[in-house]
């Protein structure tokens, strides 16, 4: 149960929220359209400590041919969740995904790594992974592919960077399970492929994709698509 901030009235299920609004990284639920609204007029009277951090999930190539074009994309990316105060999620690996990890850290903000290890030196040393630019990392123990369900559902959005097979997979449980999708175009691998695969696939789950070349923008555009109507459904979890 959360309370909505202005009329403090309960919202027993997310689900039956009339409107959400995220407001200096946070997330706030309301019972009516009116609370919105007067929400709107004054966040700042209404806002509370200790509120939920709404998060991006950043899921990239973490190894191979990785061009400074794209690497400085996924930097301004993750720069872009950091200068929403938002929080950000990523796979605790190289690549793109700590490109955006080191953007976003020279702002400021809570990041969380997903590791596949069962330890810190596990995470060093079998899987060549860095333990910088993380305020905590959680070890699941899962190995890689298992880390991707937590990676997924731990996040409010993804943002697709590039990718190999590894990307793929999470692309493929963010879609399957209904989440909202951000693609950074021009940055290579199965970006470019993504609007086929989801045209063969020919499936609806309910997740949403949202593409741009511009990291600030595409994460303007998820934030306003979420409060606009993915919140009412933000996976095939909410009933």
């Amino acid at each position: 149960m959360t309370i909505d901030p202005v009329c403090k009235a309960p919202i027993p299920q997310l689900k039956s929220a009339a409107a959400v609004r995220i407001y200096e990284g946070h997330l706030y639920y309301f019972h009516a359209a009116n609370c919105a609204k007067s929400f709107d007029l004054d966040p700042a009277r209404y806002s509370r400590p200790g509120g939920r951090t709404f998060t991006v999930g950043v899921m990239g190539s973490a190894s191979g041919d990785l061009p400074e074009e794209q690497r400085q994309a996924a930097y301004l990316l993750g720069q872009a969740v950091a200068e929403r105060k938002l929080g950000l999620i990523t796979g605790a690996c190289p690549g793109y995904p700590w490109e955006a990890s080191r953007g976003f850290k020279s702002i400021g903000g809570l990041s969380i790594g997903i590791s596949p290890a069962l330890s810190e030196q596990e995470h060093l040393d079998r899987y060549n992974s860095p333990n910088d630019l993380f305020d905590m990392i959680i070890f699941t123990g899962s190995g890689l592919m298992g880390r991707e369900v937590i990676n997924i559902r731990s996040s409010d959005v993804i943002v697709i960077i590039g990718g190999h097979s590894g990307t793929l997979g999470e692309f493929s449980i963010a879609y399957d399970e209904g989440k909202l999708i951000g693609v950074l175009e021009g940055t290579g691998g199965i970006t470019d492929i993504l609007p086929d695969i989801v045209r063969t696939i020919r499936k609806t789950t309910g997740s949403r994709i949202v593409s741009h070349a511009n990291p600030h923008i595409l994460i303007d555009l998820l934030i306003e698509t979420y409060v606009q109507s993915h919140f009412q459904k933000p996976s095939v979890f909410v009933g």
